[in-house]
């Protein structure tokens, strides 16, 4: 009886956890404001708590719908009203602006020189002489804006209009032929078949992964 339960409040953990995650909404570790990682690692704890009470599973459960609105309610806040976010979510900071660190707003970010340093390195960064400007996001991110000489070409630095850019859509996966997305794409199966004999492919069994262009040109993984 004792293990009915337990399975019965973890399925009802598991289901809580993700109807609430759907309705937060979906964001990378990265993305997350300092508001959202602590109501996240809440939540989380009190999922797990759910998942072993067998004597009354509804006040954790109430705990973390309390929490979900919570969340969502601040989320809406900030978007309706844009003054509150300062507050919320923070402001930027800027760490390092034409050549100079500002040490003051290094220390209002609790960030010192060697987190500086390897936040730099990961943004590709070796060498501080190629920076123009660095921010600290409210995100914990560092955003760099490198120096202009130090920036990649693109093809308007060299008066080249490269034609526009279009997305890939699979038509191949595992071998199983994706009959909605050829037709989206105005294509059929004697076209692809004919695809597949034309680069040698007897079967598109053989296709691990099979895309197509606007243009119409596929490429194959096998």
């Amino acid at each position: 009886m004792e293990i009915t339960k337990v399975i019965l409040t973890s399925f009802l953990s598991a289901v809580s956890l993700f109807v609430i995650a759907k309705i937060m909404g979906h964001k990378q570790m990265s993305q997350l404001d300092f508001f959202d990682y602590i109501t996240g690692i809440t939540i989380g704890s009190i999922a797990a708590e759910l998942a072993t009470e067998l004597e009354k599973p509804w006040k954790p459960l109430i705990s973390m719908i309390i929490y979900g609105i919570i969340t969502v309610c601040l989320t809406l806040i900030t978007s309706k009203l844009p003054k509150t976010r300062k507050f919320i979510n923070g402001t930027p900071t800027i760490i390092m602006n034409g050549g100079k660190i500002y040490k003051k707003n290094m220390k209002k970010a609790k960030m010192d020189l060697s987190e500086f340093m390897v936040m730099c390195r990961q943004e590709g960064y070796f060498n501080l002489n190629d920076i123009s400007t660095a921010i600290f996001e409210y995100n914990g991110r560092l955003t760099i804006l490198p120096k202009a000489t130090k920036r990649p070409i693109n093809p308007t630095d060299m008066n080249i209009i490269p034609p526009p850019a279009s997305i890939t859509t699979e038509v191949i996966m595992d071998g199983r032929i994706l009959e909605d997305n050829l037709k989206r794409l105005g294509l059929n199966l004697n076209w692809l078949n004919n695809e597949l004999k034309c680069q040698g492919y007897k079967s598109p069994k053989e296709i691990f992964l099979g895309i197509c262009d606007d243009n119409n040109e596929l490429t194959f993984f096998v």
